[in-house]
C-alpha cells in the first residue's frame, strides 16, 4: 500500500464541523479547557475518518482538525518559533488571509517529540487494516520562505547570518521529525508547498525581491533543501508533495503555469508523487507533465474545492485523457485541487458539497481506471 498513489485521493484538510468551531472559540475565550477541546477534536476526527472510509478512500487524514492553519501549527512545534495574532494578514485575491504572524525567536530545534507525531498516532489507530493514515506538513521550502522571504529576513537575520545557515538547521529539524514520525508507524507523508506557485506567478520577482536570474537561484535553493530532507528516507516511506497556489476562504494567492519550474520540480525533486492543481486556467496546461521523470506519479487536482459547483464527470474524464498525452495513464490519479479548509475558516461550500466532490472523484476514477 505504501508504494503507489491511489487512483482516487484527496489533499488532506476538511471543513471543520460547527461543534468543533464552537469548541475552539470557547477555548480561545477561556471557557473550555485544553482537555475538553481535545475530546471534541477526537470525536470530530473519528467521525471524519469513518466518512472517508465509507466513501471508499484508502488514505485517511485527521482533516487538520487540530490546526489553525495548514502550515503554521507545524512550525510552532519547534523550538525557536513564535507567533502572534496578525494585524495585516497576507494578501490573497479579494481578501486578506488573517492567520497568525509566525516568526523566529531563536535558532531552530526540536525538543522532545513534535506534537504532530501524537496527532498521527491517533488517526493511524482509526485507519484500520483497510486504510492508511497520511500526515500533511509544510515542505521545507515553505518553512524557509516563511522565515527568509524579504518581509521576514530583517527579523530572521538576528538569529541566522545567512539563508544557507537557516537551511542547515531546517534540514536537521526536519530529519529529526521524520525519524520520530517513521518510528510512530507513518509510511505516507505529504509535503505541502506554495513556493513553486509563487515562483511561477507573473510578479514572482517582487515576492522574492530579486530579478529573473535571482529567481533561478531561488528555485535551485528550494529544490536542494527539499531533496536534502528527503535524502536517505526509508525505502518504504512514500513522500508526495502538493503544489499549491494559496487556498483561503475560496480565494487564491498566485497564478501561473508550471512551465517555469518544471525542469526543477518535475525533473529533479525526489518525491514519489505530485498533487497538482489543475482546476482552472490559473494552472496552465498539461504540457509540463512531460518533464516528470522516473516512475513518479501525478495526482491531477481537477475537482475544485473553492466552489460548491459540481463538475461534469465527462469533462473531468476527458481532461484526464488529455493529461495522458504527456504522462501515461497508469501514472495518473485524481483528487480535488486542494484541501477544503486549509485554515479554520474553510472554503465557501457546505459539508454536503464537500462529500459530493469526493464522491465525484471516486466515480470518475472508477470510470477511467476501473
Amino acid at each position: 500500500m505504501n508504494t503507489p498513489a491511489f487512483r482516487a485521493d484527496f489533499v488532506g484538510s476538511f471543513l471543520r464541523p460547527q461543534v468543533l468551531k464552537d469548541a475552539r472559540a470557547r477555548h480561545a475565550a477561556g471557557e473550555l479547557s485544553a482537555e475538553a477541546l481535545k475530546a471534541v477534536e477526537d470525536e470530530a476526527i473519528r467521525a471524519l475518518v469513518a466518512k472517508q472510509k465509507e466513501l471508499g478512500f484508502h488514505v485517511v487524514t485527521d482533516g487538520e482538525f487540530r490546526r489553525q492553519a495548514w502550515h503554521l501549527d507545524f512550525m510552532w512545534g519547534f523550538e525557536g518559533v513564535g507567533h502572534a495574532p496578525t494585524k495585516t494578514g497576507l494578501p490573497f485575491h479579494g481578501e486578506q488571509a488573517m492567520i497568525d504572524d509566525t516568526f523566529l525567536t531563536g535558532r531552530l530545534g526540536l525538543a522532545g517529540e513534535h506534537p504532530f507525531v501524537e496527532h498521527f498516532r491517533f488517526v493511524s489507530a482509526l485507519a484500520g487494516p483497510e486504510a492508511e493514515a497520511k500526515l500533511t506538513i509544510p515542505a521545507p521550502a515553505q518553512f524557509m520562505a516563511q522565515m527568509a522571504m524579504p518581509f521576514a529576513w530583517d527579523h530572521t537575520k538576528q538569529f541566522y547570518a545567512s539563508r544557507d545557515a537557516l537551511c542547515e538547521d531546517l534540514v536537521a529539524v526536519y530529519k529529526a521529525f521524520i525519524a520520530q514520525l517513521y518510528a510512530a508507524g507513518c509510511r505516507r507523508l505529504q509535503l505541502d508547498d506554495c513556493t513553486w506557485g509563487m515562483l511561477v506567478d507573473p510578479i514572482a520577482t517582487q515576492f522574492f525581491g530579486t530579478d529573473e536570474a535571482g529567481l533561478e537561484r531561488v528555485k535551485q535553493t528550494h529544490l536542494d533543501l527539499n531533496n536534502r530532507v528527503i535524502e536517505g528516507k526509508p525505502a518504504d516511506l512514500f513522500i508526495n508533495t502538493h503544489v499549491c497556489r494559496g487556498n483561503y476562504h475560496s480565494t487564491y494567492a498566485n497564478r501561473g503555469a508550471y512551465d517555469k519550474v518544471a525542469a526543477y520540480l518535475f525533473e529533479k525533486e525526489n518525491v514519489n508523487a505530485y498533487f497538482l492543481e489543475f482546476d482552472d486556467e490559473r494552472s496552465g496546461g498539461f504540457e509540463p507533465l512531460a518533464h516528470v521523470t522516473g516512475d513518479k506519479m501525478v495526482v491531477l487536482g481537477l475537482i475544485t474545492t473553492k466552489s460548491p459547483k459540481l463538475e461534469f464527470k465527462s469533462i473531468v474524464a476527458d481532461r484526464i485523457r488529455q493529461a495522458a498525452k504527456y504522462l501515461p495513464l497508469d501514472r495518473l490519479c485524481l483528487s480535488p485541487q486542494c484541501g477544503f479548509a486549509s485554515c479554520e475558516i474553510g472554503n465557501k461550500l457546505t459539508e454536503e458539497d464537500q462529500w459530493a466532490k469526493l464522491r465525484l472523484v471516486q466515480e470518475v476514477a472508477r470510470e477511467v481506471w476501473g
